[in-house]
């Protein structure tokens, strides 16, 4: 990959969201950041050093790290001491590498974070919810990357269903279909209206604006038991639940003061379902990367 901007470095942390991308219909255009961090601190060093604290540590502390790859290629050297500390679930859908890569970008100075994590993560909308906060759409214009805002009000918040189980995003997608009949892109389009109204203002929020027929149904060959869980979302009462990004996670929009209830009632459901993993109530992010002191991740 080319050198994408140049900066010099002081020593910098910078701390960015996760991310549940397509919301459903959403299909990669939609995104919402989320209050699950991943931090990025670049210091400088006599040669390259990676280390990596939290989810994923161990697994590339050397030269392949993503935030290794993403620092050199801003700064344009890897003399550096880069230090990865994580709170977001790697391979689950929650956008890690994209707020990885945004992280890393914001902490080696990039005048652009947005561009260098949609080039590294491939994904638009789930670096601009890692780079700006709140509910996005994001798209690619002319081979570069665009965002724009949209509105999600303040009382809704998610639960998200984390099994422990890896499903990497190209897999997911060699399952989905080639090409769409024109009424499965009708209700596509129909969905994401709905969903994005009900967003705004939840009292339009219904379960069926998740409903999707491009990725959710061809993924399921991967994640069987997903469809059962996502009405145990909705039977737990979630105003409507989708997957998150490729999966396997699967996210619940819920009222904010449900969150807890919420996420009790989906630990009973993923525990009938037989399988293992965690439930968590997670807040909208709505400021997307910082920078300095109020970047530090405690694991």
């Amino acid at each position: 990959m080319p050198l994408l901007t140049t900066g010099s470095l002081t020593g910098v942390r910078a701390r960015a969201p996760a991310s549940s991308a397509n919301l459903g219909p959403g299909f990669d255009t939609l995104a919402v950041a989320l209050d699950c961090y991943v931090s990025v601190e670049v210091e400088p060093a006599a040669s390259l050093q990676v280390h990596s604290e939290g989810e994923g540590s161990g697994l590339f502390d050397d030269a392949s790290h993503l935030a290794a790859r993403v620092v050199a290629d801003v700064l344009g050297h890897d003399r550096v001491r880069v230090t990865v500390r994580s709170e977001i679930p790697v391979a689950r859908g929650l956008g890690s590498s994209a707020a990885l890569a945004a992280a890393a970008a914001a902490a080696a100075g990039a005048a652009d974070p947005f561009a260098v994590a949609a080039a590294y993560d491939g994904h638009p909308e789930n670096a601009a919810a890692s780079v700006f906060g709140g509910l996005v759409t994001a798209t690619t214009v002319e081979s570069r990357p665009v965002h724009a805002p949209l509105p999600l009000h303040d009382d809704l918040a998610f639960v998200a269903i984390v099994p422990d189980r890896n499903l990497a995003t190209p897999e997911a997608r060699r399952l989905l279909p080639e090409s769409l009949a024109r009424a499965d892109a009708v209700f596509n389009l129909g969905r994401m209206g709905l969903l994005l109204a009900g967003l705004a203002d939840p009292a339009y929020l219904v379960p069926e604006a998740t409903a999707d027929r491009i990725h959710q149904p061809a993924r399921t060959a991967l994640f069987p038991e997903a469809p059962g869980l996502l009405d145990g979302l909705v039977d737990a009462g979630a105003l409507a639940a989708s997957w998150s990004g490729a999966g396997p996670t699967l996210v619940g929009v819920v009222r904010a003061g449900s969150a807890a209830v919420v996420r009790n009632r989906a630990e009973a459901a993923l525990a009938a379902s037989g399988v293992s993993g965690r439930v968590l109530a997670l807040e909208v992010d709505r400021r997307g990367l910082v920078y300095g002191d109020e970047a530090e991740v405690r694991l």
